[in-house]
């Protein structure tokens, strides 16, 4: 249903402390209801957990600010305030971005099992195609992410960015265009990615050369992104030669104890890695066609919080 006809008219009554108390219960309510579905909008939009939930909040305020019974989809009206406080973080976000020290990759997510057999939203979701959509313009991103994702029709998506329904299908198509020109086109079954995945931390934990190098991809690429806190590569390494030197050489420091876990990084494979006991990273894991084409590998330590804790998400 259109945004237009998500509020009733009519004049709002007063409410008394009681009535009041009970609505912001009600509130409360419908928006525990949607909030891993707004997060997970935000976060689509953003490529920062912590960003998005400050989003949320200023969703939240508006959303209790509300007169009781204006309106009639909440899931629509909610997700167009959280589409609209996105858009005006993305503009603060994209500010930080131009001064962030050295490769800029998304908060990683540490995610249940169930999220990897939501093909689609686990795509979405990934490390790869996040950085993709860092190269659409916000509006464009903000549709894409609305209609690809969460199927909203083309009126919801128009009142949420504030075009008309026409603008909003050529920004939809010029989006889809754009993201099929560059998002990662293997496809790999749930076996393969686990044989993957532990083929990958065999070698990253003995360092082994051959081994590394049988199941990287020819064009694999890694990225580190340590926010200048953390030491990370500067610029991308592209290559399994270069990839697999740079692992076998020691993307981790060789003279302190390390831990290396399999874990779901936004719905799919990575490595949690702790030295000396402490979270040092994560590395999301990027497998198409039984090979690794991808590693990011985040160790800004601001970037890490989401890491150990599971993180809902959905749609």
């Amino acid at each position: 249903m259109s945004g237009r006809s998500e509020r009733t008219t009519g004049p709002a009554v007063p409410l008394d402390r009681a009535d009041r108390v009970e609505s912001v219960d009600s509130a409360t309510e419908v928006f525990v209801a949607h909030r891993n579905l707004l997060f997970t909008v935000a976060y689509e939009m953003l490529g920062s957990a912590a960003d998005a939930e400050d989003v949320l909040q200023e969703t939240w305020l508006r959303w209790v600010g509300v007169e009781p019974g204006t309106v009639r989809e909440e899931r629509a009206y909610l997700v167009r305030i959280v589409t609209r406080q996105a858009l005006d973080r993305m503009r603060a976000l994209g500010r930080r971005k131009e001064s962030y020290v050295g490769p800029w990759l998304p908060e990683p997510l540490l995610t249940s099992p169930d999220v990897a057999e939501d093909v689609e939203l686990a795509d979405s979701l990934s490390m790869a195609m996040l950085l993709v959509l860092e190269t659409l313009t916000p509006v464009e991103r903000a549709v894409f992410v609305l209609r690809e994702v969460f199927e909203l029709d083309y009126d919801e998506i128009a009142e949420a960015v504030g075009r008309s329904p026409a603008a909003v299908r050529q920004l939809a198509y010029r989006a889809r265009a754009h993201v099929a020109a560059r998002r990662p086109r293997g496809t790999v079954s749930p076996a393969q990615t686990r044989a993957a995945l532990e083929a990958f931390q065999r070698a990253v934990e003995t360092g082994e050369l051959q081994s590394l190098l049988d199941i990287l991809a020819p064009d694999v690429v890694a990225l580190s992104d340590g926010g200048g806190i953390a030491h990370a590569l500067r610029r991308p390494v592209v290559g399994a030669d270069e990839v697999a030197r740079l692992l076998a050489g020691g993307w981790w420091k060789r003279d302190a104890e390390r831990s290396v876990e399999p874990v779901q990084i936004n719905g799919g494979p990575g490595l949690l890695v702790r030295l000396n006991g402490q979270v040092d990273g994560v590395v999301a894991v990027r497998v198409e066609n039984g090979y690794v084409t991808g590693a990011y590998h985040v160790r800004n330590p601001e970037k890490l919080s989401r890491a150990v804790r599971e993180t809902a998400v959905s749609r």
